[in-house]
């Protein structure tokens, strides 16, 4: 018994210690990514808009910027999902919207289920989606005000903000390669560096 448990005891100290493993240069890039694209959506809200309105920072940017940024090869961190995932959240979101506008708890709902099966569909399974749509039913004033522009920006633009710090972000670091899939890899190298 007393072996027994010294073995689990190893394997869990193994466990931890692996898991806990700390790259500070990964770290690094992560943390100027994920500060990059954030302060950028952040300052041009900022300059468009008054202090305390936060049209263009919207909650599901913050999610984005963790796969992005922290998980990189991620199959839902990829472009495709990065802005497919946003898009069409977004663009489910503001139709459940507009078909229940008295109905929040069921229009939430339904944009959240629906752009999730969306995005299965599409091959763009991307999380933050799934906030994106539920924002464009409980948002600010500002945020339902907009409508369908509530795709194009702040969705659409942040998006495509965050696509390009991540780009040149993350294929600085030695190590990183974003997208990760190798084709668009060689294209952006070709282009780009």
């Amino acid at each position: 018994m007393k072996k027994r448990f010294k073995k689990h005891l190893r394997m869990a100290r193994y466990v931890v210690y692996k898991e806990t493993l700390i790259d500070f240069k990964d770290h690094v890039w992560t943390f100027i990514g994920s500060f990059l694209g954030i302060a950028v959506i952040g300052f041009l809200n900022e300059s468009r808009f008054a202090k305390t309105d936060t049209v263009f920072l919207i909650g599901s940017f913050g999610a984005t910027a963790v796969l992005v940024f922290g998980i990189v090869n991620s199959p839902l961190a990829q472009p495709r999902n990065l802005i497919g995932g946003h898009v069409l959240s977004a663009l489910v979101g503001v139709t459940m919207h507009y078909l229940l506008p008295n109905e929040v708890w069921l229009s939430s709902a339904l944009a959240v289920s629906s752009s999730i099966v969306v995005m299965q569909m599409t091959k763009t399974l991307h999380p933050p989606g799934g906030a994106t749509a539920l924002i464009a039913n409980i948002g600010s004033e500002k945020i339902l005000g907009l409508g369908y522009w509530y795709v194009l920006n702040p969705v659409l633009s942040g998006v495509l903000i965050l696509l390009l710090i991540a780009l040149l972000v993350n294929n600085r670091a030695p190590h990183r390669r974003y997208p990760s899939n190798k084709n668009w890899y060689k294209i952006w190298e070709r282009k780009y560096r």
